[in-house]
């Protein structure tokens, strides 16, 4: 009976679930901890400044803040056992019904932007690798690494209040905020990717240098194939498994970055949404929404090792080693 170390398949998708369970259980009792040491009383959010002690302590019994830490702690997971992610404080609507509405906006904010990252990146950093392989155009070299040294180097806060300046206020060509029409993603998408693009076209511009430097792809060119196929054959597939591990861990990371760009432009998205849940002090929104983004994050790194795995089986056996 072959054993499940025979099976790399069988090894390896139990190592990814195993690693999704535990980040799961890390999630649930972070967010937990965590969203009580927001400064603030709910109640008091709630009831709002005018409400007297019988009001607010009438209110922390009905929300179940009265109760011992344990207690809301097993409450709490009791819920999400059932996909019960609570009820929130300010408007009374289902958790999960708050973060359904905003999800798409984050989701398709995070989409566009890292598939610009993708589409710009990986070819920008093959073409300059190219064009100044074997110190050919240093002018070129340095023109690329002082350019994406300065992108990299402004906060993605500070460049997104710079785009709001000249290409809302300035030039009035996208609005500054909202989410109303197909142009209002723009200056969010061009704010979220920017950054990512700088880190992913290094990488591929190092790794593209090593792999033109390797023998097979000297012999390559002595047998004249066109350089079209020699990128598309040769270059790319050694290139793209370190571009996609790169590319799973910024699209998560994107995720995280949402709230401020979100904050910036006031995109309906779960970023505003939970800047908002602070606010107001709505403990049950702020979990339910870092609960979900670190799930989708995992998720996403789950997914980009699968790939993975596909087009190279050689990295579920370097895991296992």
């Amino acid at each position: 009976m072959t054993s499940v170390r025979e099976r790399p398949w069988v090894r390896f998708g139990l190592q990814r679930l195993g690693g999704l369970l535990l980040s799961f259980a890390v999630l649930v009792a972070v967010t937990f901890v965590i969203v009580p040491l927001i400064p603030g009383d709910p109640a008091v959010a709630v009831a709002g400044l005018e409400a007297d002690g019988a009001e607010i302590a009438r209110i922390r019994q009905e929300l179940g803040l009265d109760q011992p830490l344990h207690v809301q702690f097993l409450d709490y997971v009791g819920g999400l056992l059932t996909l019960d992610l609570g009820t929130s404080f300010a408007s009374g609507q289902d958790v999960a019904t708050v973060i359904l509405a905003r999800l798409p906006f984050t989701a398709e904010l995070a989409l566009f932007a890292i598939t610009l990252v993708l589409v710009i990146s990986v070819p920008a950093g093959m073409f300059v690798a190219f064009l100044t392989h074997g110190g050919r155009r240093p002018w070129l070299d340095h023109l690329f690494n002082v350019v994406t040294s300065l992108v990299y180097a402004v906060p993605q806060y500070v460049m997104a209040t710079m785009l709001v300046v000249v290409f809302a206020v300035g030039l009035g060509w996208f609005p500054a905020a909202g989410a109303e029409t197909v142009s209002s993603l723009v200056l969010p998408t061009l704010a979220l990717m920017l950054l990512p693009t700088c880190v992913v076209s290094r990488v591929v511009r190092r790794e593209t240098a090593v792999v033109l430097d390797q023998d097979y792809i000297r012999t390559a060119r002595g047998w004249r194939i066109g350089r079209l196929r020699l990128f598309g054959r040769y270059v790319l597939p050694n290139v793209i498994t370190t571009t996609l591990t790169l590319s799973g861990l910024i699209l998560a990371a994107q995720l995280g970055g949402a709230v401020v760009i979100e904050t910036v432009f006031a995109f309906p998205g779960l970023g505003q949404g939970i800047v908002e849940a602070i606010l107001s002090r709505d403990y049950p929104v702020i979990r339910g929404t870092i609960l979900v983004l670190g799930l989708m994050a995992t998720l996403i790194l789950v997914v980009v090792d699968v790939i993975l795995a596909v087009i190279d089986p050689r990295s579920m056996e370097d895991d296992h080693g």
